[in-house]
């Protein structure tokens, strides 16, 4: 990774704040509509190398939809890719995340790909457990396993909201449950998910999650393999054609690095061989992606050339 100095990060974080007046936070989940705006934070992860950040960096977020690649991870490591992705398919969308229509066109009704909310439901569907919690426990234990900290939770009042007003990811999942897609207590289900979403960490902590995927899956520092390469190959190709919702296609042009973001305004970054980045800015743009984290990351990836392409 071409090396990137604080005093780089420092400046580019500085130039991009003002883009926050651009976007709004999400307001559909209410513990999300008090975040504040000007809180805005990045980190870069580097493999074998230490860890640059800016900005609120000691700041905890929710994971939203980034949880989707951890969750897709697990399930892949629990049951292989033959049986994940009998469930749910490899497509990207050009919908919204939260949508419903293709479920209804598709023979047999099973998600486009898991980066959707719909294949974010049947993937955490297909993770073991007697009940909501068992299936929480696993995403923990590996939140905890790849940041290398133990202290890693939910957040019970996002949780909580997001539950109360998850009426969208219900009718997805009851809709896949008519067409055997998911199976099992749809309240059940929503439980894990929401409190899945609501996993907290940092700039630093994700990052490092980047650089591991960034290092096929094996930490940054020992080499120890955290993730099998093949797994972490089909999460990072996720990320490509499906992490930044409908807007995936334009970030590969501008930016060109698998990366996912979430709704709290947190956005996961891997740069191949190199590192880990992730930025933070609750202001989303109409797709829902951060607007200060997507400009952080096309001025460092025009500056450390960091394309893939």
């Amino acid at each position: 990774m071409e090396a990137v100095t604080k005093e780089q990060l420092d400046k580019w974080l500085e130039h991009v704040r003002i883009y926050a007046n651009n976007g709004k936070v999400a307001d559909y989940i209410p513990a999300l509509a008090r975040q504040q705006p000007e809180i805005n934070a990045v980190a870069v992860y580097q493999i074998g190398g230490e860890c640059i950040s800016s900005g609120q960096i000691d700041f905890f977020f929710t994971l939203q939809s980034v949880s989707k690649v951890l969750a897709l991870a697990v399930a892949l490591m629990e049951h292989g890719e033959e049986a994940v992705f009998s469930r749910v398919g490899m497509e990207p969308s050009s919908d919204p995340f939260y949508s419903i229509s293709k479920l209804e066109m598709e023979k047999p009704a099973k998600p486009l790909n898991p980066m959707i909310n719909a294949g974010a439901l049947a993937v955490t569907n297909m993770i073991g457990g007697k009940d909501s919690g068992e299936k929480v426990k696993k995403m923990i234990d590996l939140s905890c396993k790849l940041t290398g900290e133990e202290t890693i939770q939910y957040d019970q009042e996002v949780a909580r909201s997001e539950f109360e007003s998850a009426f969208l990811n219900r009718s997805l999942c009851y809709f896949m449950k008519q067409n055997g897609i998911i199976t099992g207590s749809v309240e059940e289900l929503l439980d894990a998910y929401t409190k899945q979403c609501a996993i907290l960490m940092n700039v630093k902590q994700l990052a490092k999650i980047g650089a591991i995927l960034a290092n096929d899956g094996k930490d940054p520092h020992t080499n120890k393999e955290m993730i099998p390469a093949h797994y972490a190959r089909i999460c990072k190709t996720f990320m490509v054609t499906c992490g930044m919702y409908n807007a995936s296609g334009s970030f590969a042009i501008q930016v060109g690095i698998p990366a996912k973001s979430g709704v709290s305004g947190a956005i996961l970054g891997v740069v191949k061989n190199q590192g880990g980045v992730a930025v933070f800015g609750p202001a989303l743009d109409e797709k829902g992606n951060s607007v200060v984290g997507v400009k952080l990351l096309e001025i460092l990836s025009r500056h450390l050339k960091w394309s893939i392409f």
